[in-house]
């Protein structure tokens, strides 16, 4: 290992660290969260910082835009640079969120935290995946301590029953993902990234076409991935996982893994496997409408918050891959509009979860409808906030959702005018499915302003931890829909580092 090469994974190796020195300001000042909260959050910034600086060296290191480490398997680019910057946050935002809801039920912020920021190294790591075995080691390193906050409040038996369903789903899913890494190896010769993206290209371009083992490989590794992003027909972990888990932990399992699976998607699917579009493309589409118009219909019968935000996810999820499916039909815009509806969506659903976290703050209040009621009189700034993160999701201007939702379905439209007429059909479906999911998004505000409460409860103090990350949620959510300019100029560095 050179300088060069230890300087290029600092953030990473920082990531870590972080991890331990939270453990370390627990052992010191055991249960005080004040200074776990700020070696954690203080650790994340220094971490951001690093990740800026490699990102600002990377650009500027030749003329490709990109450094890389250990010999090729490590890769610091815009995608790089991006994906970080946005699992920081997300990872951010989670612990802000998190004591109010952890604290009054006895469970601990230090280890909340410690897993959290392991998991985020995860994250990281796949971002910056330039070989096979790095990526699927990265992909455990993600969702293991997912596994783990799943069943967080381990006296909860729906805690415990759905981490249970989680763990076992996703080790399958695992398993049949690295079978599919197997195949792929063994048809090209190579694990790299770029090597497999080279053999592949030459396959195309012969004449004898893909090998029965590269057929099984993609079949494989699409359902292992189909799996992380919970894409209909994959997707019956999510409801369980996420009703059972801390609301915190379902916020974050919400939106973390979820964009981690779709790093992964890029850097193999897009790098990798991008001579093979034309296989794939027909796969995503079948996918992305399963999933959104599934996600949509469930959505509609649920009595049950937080559930009817898991099968919200499920139904973004569908739209997310919409834009997946027009870059593989040749737009660029697609795959912008997948890494700017990453973001949107993270910001705009953590905030949502982070209300029904306030919610619950009082032990024992569900998330049922019926604890929304009247909610417009009783805490009205939560009620606001819930309204706009619901606006957003549901894809109302000038809300992030709504510019989300716009490019990934405008991209299809592009994608449809080059001759892909499935990708006309594909936008349509996403418009009406984003029209129905109005339906019970704005539900929940009809509740807090238009229904009377079955029992008068007091309304509960919520810390400025917490009030000051749901300002910066909603700051974000209107601003990335007002302002868009400056993100998509980012988002379009991002998008030309794979996508060309």
């Amino acid at each position: 290992m050179t300088v060069g090469d230890l300087f290029t994974i600092s953030p990473f190796v920082v990531a870590v660290g972080v991890a331990i020195a939270v453990l370390v300001a627990d052992l010191v000042a055991p249960g005080k969260r004040t200074p776990v909260l700020a070696v954690s959050l203080g650790g994340l910034a220094i971490v951001a910082i690093l990740i800026l600086i490699t990102g600002a060296a990377a650009t500027g290191a030749d003329g490709t835009g990109r450094v890389t480490a250990f010999g090729g398997a490590y890769v610091v680019d815009g995608l790089t640079t991006f994906l970080d910057l946005l699992f920081v946050s997300i990872v951010a935002f989670t612990i802000v969120f998190g004591p109010d809801y952890l604290e009054p039920r006895g469970l601990p912020v230090a280890e909340f935290s410690v897993v959290l920021v392991f998991a985020m190294t995860g994250a990281m790591l796949i971002a910056a995946s330039a070989d096979l075995l790095v990526l699927f080691i990265a992909l455990e390193l993600m969702v293991l301590p997912g596994y783990m906050l799943a069943g967080y409040h381990k006296t909860d038996g729906y805690s415990t029953e759905g981490a249970i369903k989680y763990f076992l789903l996703g080790s399958f899913s695992s398993a049949i993902f690295l079978f599919g890494l197997a195949f792929t190896w063994g048809a090209t010769g190579t694990t790299s990234i770029a090597g497999v993206r080279d053999a592949l290209s030459q396959a195309v371009a012969g004449a004898a076409g893909l090998s029965p083992a590269l057929v099984l490989g993609l079949g494989f590794m699409t359902t292992g991935v189909a799996f992380k992003i919970a894409a209909v027909p994959f997707h019956y972990w999510t409801p369980d996982a996420y009703q059972g888990s801390p609301t915190p932990v379902t916020g974050y399992l919400s939106v973390g893994p979820k964009v981690g699976a779709f790093a992964l998607i890029l850097r193999l699917f897009v790098d990798a496997l991008g001579p093979l579009r034309t296989d794939w493309l027909q796969v995503v589409i079948v996918l992305a409408v399963l999933t959104m118009t599934l996600g949509n219909l469930v959505a509609l019968t649920q009595t049950n918050v937080k559930r009817m935000l898991a099968y919200s996810s499920i139904a973004h999820t569908g739209y997310m891959l919409v834009g997946l499916a027009a870059f593989a039909a040749g737009r660029i815009e697609g795959l912008q509009g997948l890494l700017y509806y990453g973001a949107a969506y993270s910001f705009m659903n953590l905030g949502a979860f982070a209300v029904v976290a306030a919610i619950q703050r009082r032990a024992g209040v569900t998330s049922g409808l019926d604890t929304f009621a009247g909610l417009g009189r009783r805490e009205p700034w939560l009620a606001i906030l819930m309204t706009l993160f619901l606006l957003s999701l549901t894809g109302i201007p000038p809300t992030a959702g709504f510019f989300a939702k716009a490019y990934v379905i405008l991209a299809a439209v592009q994608a449809s005018q080059d001759g892909w007429t499935a990708l006309g059909v594909l936008a349509v479906l996403a418009v009406l499915n984003a029209a129905a999911a109005a339906f019970y998004y704005l539900r929940v505000v009809v509740y807090m302003f238009m229904r009377e409460p079955r029992a008068e409860q007091a309304p509960m103090p919520h810390g400025r931890l917490l009030w000051g990350g749901l300002a910066v949620a909603s700051v974000l959510t209107v601003v990335l829909g007002l302002i868009p300019g400056p993100f998509l100029e980012i988002v379009e560095r991002a998008a030309a580092a794979i996508g060309g």
